[in-house]
């Protein structure tokens, strides 16, 4: 019975333009943004109908409505369809697309006693000017970043990647509210099986609604429970077409200023696209920088913590006395200690990122200095575990990945915890604990430690470190590309003079 009504509603013409405005508001629930006009032309009733502020409806009124009632013509759909191209016009039945179609900026004419309506895509668009990136901001190279626009997303991808072996699949993800996804990549360098994969895992995602890419991303991961992340999310379009280029899948979300990048290992999330503009020396060194940052992070307060609590013969004696003075007054043990001030720290870093930005900047310095001064003279912490929580939080910001930058942060707490119960056998278990599941993850199937595991020297110096722009002919080998070779190697190396 219920999939006959179903049937007896999408056969909605012929129908009368009373029943049809009637059945509008019933399905729209007399919603007032629901603009149903009728005109009488050639004694005939032409209904046309749209949602006002999802339309352009100066062309709606120029171009559609305006030839309509002017013209002495007998209109027909076939008649309307070729003499007034106002968009690519389609013939529409059913329901259910009208539904649909309303509610994405289309507007629908219907002639009494027709056997369908004519529906026109007109949608306005709300989106912001281009603008520079904010996690991701960059001193040399491209500035500008991505918006909430598909179009002027798929613009800059297109404006950096100029062939015509650029794919942009077209993907509807979501039931209540469908968005659209793109599925970017070039044809012949990208793996396929990364390709099928991908569009899989996007097809199979059955959920009512994506409101953002980093959503969709813990959606298509290969581990939901990881606290790292497994797919790279960038706001920079350089960074994405570099990628593309190297093999790697893009994916867009309509509504969403971040594209993701697929597969990713667990080093990429340490590289700056400002490593490709520096000198190679220059880049090879922030980038070992990054890596060493990031083990300071991790390991330096908790060293202290069971430095000061098991291990004090691991002290110089010195810097021991020093220590054994400014904890004198401390009434705390140093686990406490250390997690009460990477507590203060976090608090005041998301006060500040919450806040607005002159105002959140005044806060994370103002109330670091405040707090660590009077938390110091009230006897509460000692100054020298300030200098190394200082340094920690310091390290944490290196990473050009806010997403791994928080993951770093969130490892520190177990970290200081592991060390105040078990000294430095806690800190190895957690790294061994952490290498571990590192070596168990993957990234759209692909290794996430790699080129470490599974060993592939060739591929040491496109993540650990860089060479020279001519030494760069080979793509990343663990992504396995369908073309390995970026340019001629023998071609590379060859420099001739202008008289030669």
């Amino acid at each position: 019975m219920r999939k006959k009504r179903k049937q007896q509603l999408n056969s909605l013409f012929p129908i009368t333009v009373e029943k049809l405005e009637q059945l509008m508001n019933e399905r729209f629930e007399n919603n007032p943004d629901l603009s149903i006009s009728t005109y009488e032309h050639q004694d005939k009733k032409i209904a046309v109908f749209f949602i006002g502020y999802l339309i352009q409806s100066d062309k709606v009124e120029n171009f559609l409505v305006k030839p309509l009632l002017e013209s002495k013509k007998e209109w027909t759909n076939n008649l309307i369809l070729n003499e007034i191209p106002i968009g690519s016009g389609q013939e529409t039945k059913l329901l259910d697309d009208i539904l649909e179609g309303l509610i994405i900026g289309e507007v629908f004419v219907y002639i009494e006693n027709e056997d369908s309506a004519i529906n026109y895509l007109l949608p306005k668009k709300e989106k912001r000017s281009l603008a520079k990136a904010e996690t991701e901001s960059v001193v040399i190279g491209p500035q500008v970043a991505f918006t909430e626009s598909m179009v002027t997303n798929l613009n800059l991808i297109r404006w950096g990647l100029r062939s015509t072996d650029l794919v942009l699949e077209k993907i509807m993800v979501g039931k209540r509210t469908p968005r659209e996804v793109r599925l970017v990549y070039l044809k012949s360098i990208a793996n396929e099986t990364d390709i099928n994969t991908m569009r899989q895992r996007l097809q199979e995602v059955e959920v009512d609604a994506v409101e953002d890419s980093n959503v969709l991303m813990q959606y298509i991961e290969d581990s939901s429970t990881s606290i790292f992340p497994q797919f790279y999310s960038t706001e920079l379009p350089d960074r994405a077409v570099y990628s593309l280029t190297n093999g790697r899948i893009a994916v867009l979300v309509e509504n969403s200023p971040t594209a993701i990048i697929a597969p990713t290992t667990f080093f990429n999330f340490f590289e700056s696209t400002e490593d490709l503009y520096m000198r190679w020396n220059a880049g090879s060194f922030l980038r070992l920088l990054r890596f060493i940052a990031m083990f300071i992070s991790v390991t330096l307060t908790p060293m202290y913590v069971a430095a000061v609590t098991f291990h004090y013969e691991i002290i110089p004696t010195q810097l021991l006395i020093s220590i054994g003075q400014s904890r004198a007054g401390v009434p705390f043990p140093p686990i406490f200690e250390a997690l009460f001030l990477e507590l203060m720290i976090e608090l005041l870093r998301e006060a500040g990122a919450r806040l607005p930005t002159k105002v959140g900047q005044t806060i994370g310095i103002v109330g670091g200095v405040v707090i660590g001064t009077a938390a110091v003279q009230a006897g509460i912490t000692s100054n020298i575990l300030i200098i190394f929580i200082t340094i920690s939080a310091l390290a944490s910001f290196t990473a050009p990945s806010y997403l791994m930058g928080t993951s770093i942060r969130v490892l520190r707490f177990p970290m200081i915890i592991l060390a105040g119960i078990l000294g430095i056998i806690g800190i190895m278990f957690g790294i061994c604990f952490m290498l571990i599941h590192l070596l168990k993850l993957t990234s759209l199937g692909r290794p996430y430690l790699s080129p470490i595991y599974p060993l592939r020297l060739e591929d040491f110096n496109k993540v650990l470190f860089r060479l020279p722009q001519n030494y760069q002919w080979k793509r990343f080998t663990s992504f396995r590309p369908k073309d390995l070779t970026r340019f001629s190697k023998n071609k590379a190396a060859e420099k001739k003079d202008i008289d030669e």
